[in-house]
Order: structure tokens, then sequence, then C-alpha cells
């Protein structure tokens, strides 16, 4: 995947739909509820949605839109009390074997210990690119708003509007940046607990379930809408598409090294045990 970063317009066609909507819609024309039965609902017309997980299964959910760069918004209330086993997974993914792939996943914990952030990114199928972080608030209190900014420049994590991680296109130095495939945005509750708490040492406790996560306020209005079929391209528009090429200014940079000096608990760029053999070529250079 070496070589320079190519125009926006691509061979792959998209459209591009801009704008800001702040107010809280109907979800269930965006979403779609693709396993878990019941334990998925749309609720209060459709503004919110939970995903639930007993012993019997978890559950998920995926947008109907996939995009080829996107900045999306989702505000979600993580599972509250012993959630210890539980992963809330929120990502954007795309399809196949050599997939691409850009998370959150939310590890629950025991009642009195905090969830740990777990991001990766994944390019043609390759992870290893882990960063993990404690957040500064209780996520289980209330909702917070975690975001993807994904363009031709970098991929940024937000929480709350507070950048979290920073991984930059260096492409032109032969270092692979997930930009070729459409990815959609999928949720899902699932039983991590053979990892997730602990390295698997805490099980999930049933007699806590159902655990439920709930959503509102998902916003995709600054995206590229990828459709095999679409007959204008991303950079076609008249609207404003400053977020195609937003990176990190200083002030926001000062809020990123905030966040890695106070809440990051894992770095694969600071692992040499892990990777005796040397550090992934994007290490140091990368937030």
């Amino acid at each position: 995947m070496a070589g320079a970063s190519p125009p926006l317009c691509l061979v792959v066609l998209v459209v591009c739909l801009l704008g800001f909507s702040g107010a809280a819609a109907d979800m269930n024309g965006e979403l779609e509820i693709t396993w878990g039965g019941d334990r998925a609902k749309f609720l209060d017309g459709g503004n919110e949605l939970t995903l639930s997980l007993d012993k019997g299964s978890g559950s998920g959910f995926w947008s109907r839109n996939q995009y080829l760069f996107a900045k999306i918004d989702m505000q979600i209330k993580l599972v509250p009390g012993n959630s210890a086993g539980t992963v809330t997974a929120y990502y954007l993914r795309s399809e196949g074997s050599k997939w691409d792939e850009i998370d959150f996943e939310f590890l629950g914990n025991l009642s009195s210990e905090p969830y740990i952030v777990h991001t990766n990114i994944f390019i043609q199928g390759k992870g290893d690119r882990e960063q993990q972080f404690y957040l500064w608030f209780d996520p289980t209190a209330d909702f917070h708003t975690y975001s993807f900014l994904w363009n031709p420049k970098n991929i940024i994590l937000y929480v709350d509007g507070t950048p979290i991680r920073e991984f930059k296109n260096m492409e032109s130095k032969g270092i692979p940046f997930p930009q070729k495939q459409a990815l959609r945005l999928q949720s899902s509750l699932w039983n991590g607990d053979s990892w997730a708490t602990w390295g698997g040492r805490v099980k999930i406790d049933w007699s806590q379930a159902p655990f439920t996560a709930a959503y509102t306020n998902f916003n995709d209005d600054q995206a590229c809408i990828w459709s095999p079929s679409a007959s204008s391209s991303c950079a076609a528009s008249s609207k404003d598409d400053s977020w195609l090429s937003q990176q990190l200014d200083s002030a926001a940079h000062q809020k990123l090294e905030w966040v890695h000096k106070n809440y990051m608990i894992y770095n694969y760029c600071t692992d040499f045990k892990r990777f005796p053999l040397g550090l992934a070529p994007e290490c140091g250079t990368q937030g």
C-alpha cells in the first residue's frame, strides 16, 4: 500500500453528504439491527437504541450506509455496575479477509474499577496497533460522544470532542493507511470474558444479566457515502467539506498530550517486549 496518497476524486465513486443536525432523530432509517433478536431495540420513536447481553447471546447493529471517509458521532451510555467480561464494540469495518477497521472497544470491569477504552487500527487484515485509555468520567452515568474522523490526511478518535488518538496518513513513506475500502459503522455488546477484564481472569457474573448499553444522536451528516452505482465523487460538493482535510491544530495536540500523559495505559509504540524485532514504522510519528 506504499505510495503517494490518491486525490479525493477516487476510482470508487462516492456521494458526499455534508451539514450537521444537532437534534436527536429517528435512527431506524440509518441503523439496522443485525443480530441478537429482541435483545436489540429501538426506543422513543427511534431516538434511542439499546443492545443487551445475556447468557444466551449478545446483540449488534450496523449502519445502512457504507463510507469512504467520514466524520461520525454517536452518544453512548455504557453498561453500568459490574460489567466485568463484557465488551461494547463500536467501530468502522470493511468486508472481506483483507479488511480495514478502526476500533473503539469498551472493556467492562468490576463496579469499583474503571472501564478501559481499547483502540486499534487494522489495515488489510493486520492490526497490532493497540492503544488503551482510562476515561476521565463515569461512562455509565450519562451519554457521552464518541467520534471518528477519517479523512485522507489522518484518523482521529475523539471522546466528547477531546482527541485521544491520531493516526496519520504516511503512505508516501511506505506505511499503509486505510483509504481504498468502504467501511460500515458497527456496534455490538458481547461476551469477551476470555480476555477483556484483567486478561480474562475476571469472568462475567451472569446473575447481573441482562447487561445493557444505550445509543443516541447518531450523526453521519459529514460523510462520503459509498455506493457502487454513485455518479459523483466525494469532492464534488459546494458545501463545507473542511472535515476532509481536518487535522489537529496546536490546541488539539495539547489536549491529545494531556490524555496520553494522564489516561493512556498501553501503547503498542512503546512495547519493546512484545515487539523485540522492532516497533511499527509509524511509531514516533503518530499520536
